[in-house]
C-alpha cells in the first residue's frame, strides 16, 4: 500500500498540500485529477523523493520499484526495440552476466531467474508493446535518433510498461499517443499486474482504464471509488449537500447576528443578546463550494453559405513524393461535424493541411465556396506564440485595426481573465495557451474549423468548455482527436483514413474502438438478439440534444430551400439575358435538396436510437 500522511509541501512560499493525506491499497489502478496548478506533477516528484516533504511522510512497499517517463527523453543510435529492451534493467543485467560467468552455481542462478522473469520471451513482448503504440515492426529496428520527440515520448512508455515496475507514474500519457493507441493504452492497463497512477485529463482512459480516483483540491487528497463518472457525481452530490448547508449556516448566523444588532443595547433583552454572541462565537462555519464552473469558450458566429463549402473531386495530396491521400471525392457541408478516424501516419493531418489550404492537391480539384473563411488548430500551434508578446499582443497583432476594447472581449471570452491578457505566453498555462490558440483560429468568424488534437493541454473543465462551444457553433468542424469524450459528444460523421484514401465509416466510435483493439479474422454477423443495456440519464440527454442539431440542421435547410424555390420561380431568371443564372441556381436547389435529405436520414437515425432508448 502507498500511504501519504499529512504531507505538506509548499513553492515560493505558496501551499500546494496542507496535511494531506490518502491511502492507495496495492494493485489498484488510479486516477490522479485535478484542476490545472493544483499539484499533480509535483506530487508525483514527492512520491519519487525528487523533492523533500516539509512535514509529514510518504510511505511505498518495500522493494518498491517507481517507473516514469522523463520529461525529456534523450536520443540514441539504439534501436526502438533495444531501447525498450534496455528499460528492464535486471534482465539486461543478467543477460549480460550469462554470457561471461564461469561459476556453475551462479550460471545455475542466473539461468533460473532469467527463466523467472520470463526473459526469453521478452524482445516479443516488447514487440507487442510497441506495435500497440505505433510503431511497426520496420521502424522497431530503426534508431531513437531518427523520431521527434514525441515519438520518443511513446518509445518511453513502452519501456516503461515493458520493465513493469511495481508503481507506474504516468502523467498524460496518451497526449503523445493517436486514439488507436489509447486504445491499445486503455486495455493495457485494465490488466496491468502492478499498482498504476495517471494524471490524465481523459475521460474515456479515467472510465475505462481505472478503479479510484484521487483527487487534488483546496491543498487536500480525497480518495474515491469508481472510475471518474462515478467520482464526477459523488462529488457533485458532495458539493449539493456543502452547499445547503453553507446557506443553512449563513441564515442560522444572519438570524442570530440581527438578534444581537436589534437587542443588544436594550437592558431587558441584553443577557438574550449575549447568550447569542456566544452561540455566534460557537458556531463552526460552512464555506460556500467554490464554483465549478469554469470560464468557457464563446465561437464567433459565421454567416450561411450555400453548400456545399468545400468540394474535393479526385483530389490528391502529398509532399513534393508519392501523393499521401489520393482518389478524394469529399463534399463538406456548413452543418457538418465530421471525425478522423485512421492510425497514426495514414494521412489525417495531411487531410487537414489540405481542407485548410495549407497544402495545394497535386491532381484533382478541390472547390471552396467564394467568401469560405477557415479556422485551423494544430497542437504544435501552442509552441508558436511569441513567447514574449501578451494574449493581448497576439490579438492586436492579427487585427491591428480592432480597437483594444474589443480586443479584451474576445479575450475574455474564451476565458482569459484581466490578468492573464497582460502576461507573456510563455508564463502562460498549457491550457491557456490553448485558449488563446483557439482564440486566434476562430478570430475571423470561419465557416469551417479545423481541430488537430485540440485538447492536449486543456483539463477536463476546459474539454468540457470546447464541447460546449462545438455544440453551439454554426460552422462545418473537422476534428482529429484522441478524447473519445469529445468525438462521441461532437461528432455526427466519421471518415476513415486508411490506405491512402478517406472513405465514410458507417459504424459508430465504439465499433471502431473494437476493431483497433480486435481485428477481425474472419468478419462475423452481429448477434441478432443481445442482453438489454440500461442507458444512463446523461446518455439519453446526450441523445436528445442530438435530436434537437438535427431538427435545427433541417430548419436552416428548408429555410433554404424556400428561399430558393421563391427565387426560381421569378419568370425574369429565365429571360435570354439572363445567361447561365437559372442553371445556377437550379445546381444550388439541386444541393439543398440533397442536403436535406441527408439531414432527415439523420434525424430519423437519431430519433430511433432515443426512441430505442426511452424504450428500455
Amino acid at each position: 500500500m502507498l500511504t501519504i500522511s499529512a504531507t505538506t509541501y509548499a513553492i515560493g512560499g505558496v501551499p500546494l498540500f496542507h496535511e494531506a493525506s490518502a491511502d492507495i491499497p496495492t494493485g489498484h489502478k488510479v486516477g490522479l485529477v485535478g484542476r490545472n496548478g493544483t499539484g499533480k506533477t509535483t506530487l508525483f516528484r514527492l512520491i519519487r523523493g525528487e523533492l523533500p516533504l516539509e512535514s509529514g511522510q510518504i510511505d511505498l512497499p518495500a522493494n518498491c520499484r517507481i517507473g516514469c517517463v522523463d520529461q525529456e527523453v534523450p536520443s540514441s543510435a539504439r534501436s526502438l526495440l533495444d531501447t525498450v529492451l534496455d528499460a528492464d534493467t535486471e534482465r539486461a543485467a543478467l543477460m549480460a552476466e550469462a554470457e561471461t560467468a564461469t561459476d556453475p552455481m551462479r550460471i545455475a542462478n542466473v539461468q533460473t531467474r532469467l527463466a523467472d522473469i520470463d526473459a526469453w520471451s521478452a524482445e516479443a513482448r516488447a514487440s507487442a508493446i510497441l506495435k500497440g503504440l505505433g510503431f511497426d515492426a520496420q521502424a522497431q529496428h530503426r534508431a531513437c535518433s531518427e523520431f521527434s520527440g514525441g515519438w520518443r515520448m511513446r518509445v518511453a512508455l513502452a519501456g516503461i510498461l515493458f520493465a513493469q515496475p511495481h508503481l507506474p507514474l504516468l502523467d498524460e500519457p496518451t497526449n503523445y499517443l493517436d486514439l488507436e493507441g489509447t486504445f491499445w493504452l486503455e486495455n493495457y492497463l485494465q490488466s496491468y499486474p502492478h499498482t498504476v497512477i495517471i494524471i490524465s485529463h481523459d475521460r474515456a482512459l479515467l472510465n475505462n482504464a481505472v478503479g479510484a480516483i484521487l483527487h487534488v483540491e483546496d491543498r487536500k487528497l480525497t480518495y474515491f471509488q469508481g472510475p471518474y463518472d462515478q467520482f464526477a457525481r459523488q462529488r457533485m452530490e458532495q458539493r449539493a449537500v456543502q452547499t445547503a448547508q453553507a446557506r443553512k449556516y449563513e441564515e442560522r448566523r444572519a438570524h442570530l447576528q440581527g438578534f444581537v444588532d436589534r437587542f443588544r443595547y436594550q437592558a431587558n433583552k441584553a443577557k438574550q443578546a449575549q447568550s447569542r454572541v456566544k452561540m455566534l462565537e460557537r458556531m463552526t462555519a460552512v464555506a460556500m463550494p467554490d464554483s465549478l464552473k469554469v470560464p468557457g469558450l464563446i465561437f464567433p458566429e459565421p454567416e450561411a453559405l450555400s453548400p456545399p463549402i468545400v468540394n474535393l473531386d479526385g483530389a490528391a495530396v502529398g509532399y513534393g513524393g508519392p501523393p499521401v491521400l489520393q482518389r478524394l471525392h469529399l463534399r463538406i457541408d456548413q452543418d457538418d461535424r465530421i471525425a478522423l478516424l485512421g492510425r497514426n501516419g495514414e494521412g489525417k493531418s495531411t487531410l487537414a493541411k489540405l481542407l485548410a489550404e495549407k497544402l495545394t492537391p497535386c491532381a484533382g480539384t478541390v472547390t471552396r465556396a467564394t467568401k469560405l473563411r477557415v479556422g485551423y488548430f494544430a497542437q504544435h500551434q501552442i509552441d508558436e506564440l511569441y513567447p514574449d508578446a501578451t494574449p493581448l499582443q497576439h490579438v492586436t497583432m492579427a487585427r491591428p485595426e480592432a480597437s483594444q476594447a474589443w480586443a479584451r472581449s474576445r479575450l475574455a471570452s474564451f476565458g482569459l481573465t484581466a490578468n492573464q491578457v497582460e502576461t507573456t505566453a510563455m508564463q502562460l498555462s498549457g491550457g491557456e495557451k490553448a485558449r488563446l490558440s483557439l482564440l486566434l483560429a476562430t478570430l475571423d468568424a470561419p465557416h469551417i474549423l479545423i481541430l488537430d488534437e485540440p485538447t492536449n493541454h486543456l483539463d477536463i473543465e476546459g474539454r468540457d468548455a470546447l464541447v460546449e462551444a462545438l455544440t453551439q457553433y454554426t460552422g462545418a468542424i473537422i476534428l482529429v482527436s484522441h478524447d473519445m469524450h469529445l468525438l462521441g459528444l461532437v461528432a455526427d460523421r466519421l471518415w476513415l483514413v486508411q490506405g491512402g484514401t478517406v472513405a465514410p465509416y458507417e459504424d459508430d466510435l465504439e465499433d471502431y474502438r473494437a476493431q483497433m483493439l480486435h481485428p477481425p479474422v474472419v468478419p462475423t454477423e452481429k448477434p441478432k438478439t443481445a442482453p438489454p443495456v440500461r442507458i444512463s440519464r446523461d446518455e439519453i440527454i446526450a441523445l436528445r440534444a442530438e435530436v434537437r442539431k438535427c431538427e435545427t440542421r433541417l430548419t436552416k435547410l428548408n429555410k433554404m430551400r424556400d428561399q430558393l424555390a421563391v427565387k426560381l420561380s421569378d419568370p425574369g431568371l429565365y429571360e435570354p439575358d439572363m445567361g447561365a443564372q437559372a442553371e445556377t441556381w437550379q445546381k444550388k436547389y439541386a444541393e439543398v435538396m440533397d442536403g436535406l435529405d441527408r439531414g432527415e436520414a439523420l434525424w430519423t437515425k437519431a430519433m430511433e436510437k432515443l426512441e430505442q432508448a426511452l424504450a428500455q
